[in-house]
């Protein structure tokens, strides 16, 4: 059964709130709503969207699989090995009405997804491609999978803790995946940034609460909530610009949009 267009805002709005927690955590993940959109325009209604995502620790589950689901789609779990041993532990994320269980199709490396060659019009690999160990197989099968003039959509942190280790490998810049990816056969088409070294503060600082112990941490978040956070974000809009050196930028994440050489 297809989302109604109120199943799908609801959706959105749980990703929001509880997965990806954009008011009090990772406010950088507001770039990924502001992307889809424009991916969802530029679709023919016959289209095939693939996404590469991480559907072990949400039980199995596509969390983007919902916003693509008037058109052909395949969630593929890339979910690294080490994951099985952590099991669904972000499924009471999403064990909301809110929710609209998507399943992934199966479950298949990043590097082999098994898909037919040349099958996919859009391919999203969302907040995924730093536990990839070897980028350059990564790229090939993206490419591999692509129909010619098919689109890539890569989502990326820049400011991230090692986290699911050890399957963290890598941070890139923009620069650095877009010359990634051009090396590979495509042909960069939008490179938008998110952030800047406030929030990133901000990130650092709800990433540091984690590290007091229970009773300290429950005082340390009390003031970090109500004060210290809205008025990092409120310097992170008012402070833009390094006054300091020309040609430096702090932001928090990335996307990189890329069409595949025909």
């Amino acid at each position: 059964m297809k989302p109604t267009t109120s199943q799908i805002d609801a959706h959105i709005a749980l990703l929001k709130e509880r997965v990806f927690q954009v008011d009090t955590k990772w406010p950088h993940f507001k770039l990924l709503f502001e992307d889809v959109p424009k991916l969802l325009s530029g679709l023919a209604p016959d289209a095939t969207v693939v996404t590469m995502e991480r559907g072990v620790l949400y039980g199995g589950y596509s969390l983007i699989g919902p916003l693509f689901s008037q058109f052909n789609f395949i969630g593929v779990d890339c979910s690294p090995k080490s994951a099985d041993e952590r099991g669904a532990y972000n499924s009471p994320m999403v064990d909301d009405e809110r929710f609209f269980g998507v399943k992934t199709h199966c479950r298949a490396s990043i590097e082999d997804t098994t898909l037919e060659t040349d099958s996919a019009d859009l391919l999203l690999i969302p907040n995924l491609v730093h536990h990839v160990q070897d980028q350059d197989a990564m790229f090939v099968e993206a490419a591999r999978v692509l129909k010619p003039g098919g689109t890539l959509y890569i989502f990326e942190p820049m400011v991230r803790e090692i986290h699911q280790a050890p399957d963290d490998f890598i941070r890139y810049t923009p620069y650095g995946l877009s010359d990634a990816m051009e090396k590979n056969g495509f042909n960069v088409t939008a490179n938008e940034e998110v952030g800047g070294p406030f929030s990133a503060v901000a990130y650092c600082w709800a990433q540091a609460l984690e590290y007091f112990p229970d009773d300290k941490r429950k005082e340390m978040s009390e003031w970090f909530y109500n004060k210290h956070m809205p008025e990092l974000m409120d310097w992170d809009t008012e402070h833009r610009d390094n006054q300091c050196r020309n040609h430096t930028r702090f932001p928090m994440a990335f996307s990189v949009t890329a069409e595949l050489n025909g």
